[in-house]
């Protein structure tokens, strides 16, 4: 059951703060990262891929460690844990070791993003009912974009690449200060030493998030490159990437609860592949603000579609690993779409590495045919717990 009114606010949105902070940092670091390889380390674009990439592929291995964290030791470890990592990256920037710093980081980050989120949003959704699990998946997400909206702004101010990863250690530190105070009341579960370590209905839905998810290195890479191609501020239109999921998590967070999350999982989809076309064709300013921003409110809804009917179907002491092991198939496309959008974009052009991330949504959309199959027919005792629990006071 979700918490009190009093209690609900006190505990939750100081979850949100803890988690924007630590996304404050990443998001002051992101938009400068590939220009700092690719500029100022002296790497390729093949490069800059790698660097992208190996955040991806460290964070998928420590999906493994993260959820076992959340469900055995607690949701506050493994949340503290990442804010930790996350902090190491900061510092790891800074190293003077060149290109060699950038992979350390990236590797660190990936471990920190893996245990921070997987703490934060099952923590998260115990807070505020498993009724309510989209919109407290969605606050959680406005949180972390909210994060990494503000932070190529700050990044823009501190002026240096230096000063964004001293930024990105400070904010983490931050928010485990935040978080340190904040009681938990989880109660690990025994453990099952003979479950499945990934539950094969966990793989339709994984692989459906994994092709939405290629499109997020394809931007965070090669979208500042490519627009500077066309004369186009490509900072701005990040930011209206961040900003657009942002706002449409927070306002839109919850729609996925009240209707069916098929729905949404396919507007999303649509609005996506839509925009990366757009991107792909090299659109004057104004216009690729508008398309990234479209592609940012249509990748508001695969996540918390997906996320939020699989958490309804699993038990409690198992909801840290459902989720860590949904963001390892994010992790796992993304850190594949990383080196396949670099290896595109040396041999292609940047505008081809957009094509194959729009090719991903379709593939995503065909995938999820299967996955919200049967969502029109939910069991009749699904349907009596979230009636009754609709009438709960949050």
């Amino acid at each position: 059951m979700g918490l009190n009114a009093h209690e609900f606010n006190a505990r939750f949105w100081a979850l949100i703060g803890a988690t924007f902070l630590g996304f404050l940092g990443i998001g002051t670091v992101l938009p400068a990262l590939a220009p700092h390889v690719r500029h100022d380390l002296g790497g390729t674009d093949f490069t800059v891929g790698l660097v992208i990439g190996t955040f991806s592929f460290f964070a998928l291995g420590s999906r493994l460690f993260a959820g076992p964290l959340a469900d055995r030791r607690g949701r506050k470890t493994a949340f503290l844990t990442g804010l930790i990592s996350c902090a190491a990256a900061g510092g790891a920037y800074l190293l003077p070791i060149g290109i060699g710093g950038a992979f350390v980081a990236r590797a660190l980050q990936g471990f920190g993003e893996a245990c921070l989120y997987t703490g934060a949003a099952s923590w998260a959704v115990e807070i505020a009912g498993l009724h309510r699990s989209s919109q407290a998946l969605g606050y959680i997400s406005t949180g972390i974009w909210g994060g990494i909206s503000a932070g190529p702004v700050v990044g823009h101010w501190l002026g240096s690449f230096e000063n964004a990863a001293a930024m990105q250690l400070i904010a983490a530190l931050a928010g485990a200060a935040l978080l340190w105070r904040i009681p938990e009341e989880y109660s690990p579960e025994p453990h099952d030493p003979a479950r499945a370590w990934l539950p094969r209905r966990l793989i339709l839905p994984g692989l459906a998030l994994g092709f939405v998810n290629v499109q997020y290195p394809v931007v965070a890479g090669f979208l500042i490159l490519h627009l500077a191609n066309y004369g186009n501020s490509g900072r701005a239109a990040f930011t209206a990437f961040a900003g657009s999921i942002l706002l449409s998590r927070f306002f839109l967070g919850g729609l996925p609860d009240r209707i069916r999350p098929s729905i949404t999982f396919y507007i999303g989809t649509a609005c996506m592949g839509i925009a990366l076309l757009s991107i792909a064709a090299g659109p004057p300013g104004g216009m690729a603000i508008a398309a990234t921003a479209l592609l940012g409110f249509g990748f508001s809804f695969p996540w918390a579609s997906i996320a939020s009917k699989v958490l309804k179907e699993t038990p409690n002491g198992e909801r840290g690993s459902a989720v860590s092991l949904l963001g390892a198939f994010c992790d796992l496309f993304v850190g594949a779409g990383s080196f396949a959008a670099g290896a595109i974009a040396k041999n292609f052009g940047y505008p081809a590495a957009f094509l194959m991330a729009a090719s991903a949504i379709c593939i995503a959309a065909i995938v999820g045919r299967s996955v919200f199959r049967g969502d029109e027919t939910a069991s009749a005792e699904v349907r009596e717990f979230a009636a009754a629990a609709n009438q709960e006071t949050p």
